[in-house]
């Protein structure tokens, strides 16, 4: 019983700080999710230690652990669009390879990049 009230609580304050979250999305009016919110506000928090993981390790284990169920509705929903990926199949294609390759290929880029100009400074 202690366990589930304990569960319980830490999915309360995990709901406290996206409703937070969302709060500040709509007072600030920048077209950014709330929930990007919260998380950035959620690991500030955490940064500070003004919450402490034990406080949410429990239910944010639970949640993560069960993340691909969140999924499920807008896969299903997604099957009510099918003339539309078939109609733009090349399209959407093409934008997922390319929005797969080149943030990879940047990083690589800048990684490299970076290692070059930390061995510049150490010589």
């Amino acid at each position: 019983m202690k366990k589930a009230l304990k569960f319980v609580a830490q999915l309360i304050l995990l709901c406290a700080v996206s409703w937070l979250g969302n709060q500040i999305a709509l007072l600030s009016g920048l077209p950014i999710p709330g929930n990007v919110f919260g998380m950035i506000l959620l690991f500030c928090l955490l940064c500070l230690g003004v919450i402490k993981l034990h406080y949410i390790q429990q239910a944010a284990d639970f949640l993560l652990k069960h993340m691909l169920f969140f999924f499920v509705p807008i896969a299903v929903g997604l099957m009510n669009w099918g003339q539309l990926f078939y109609d733009h199949a090349l399209v959407l294609a093409a934008a997922v390879i390319i929005g797969a390759v080149v943030p990879f290929w940047l990083v690589g880029f800048l990684a490299q990049y970076s290692a070059k100009e930390e061995n510049r400074c150490s010589n």
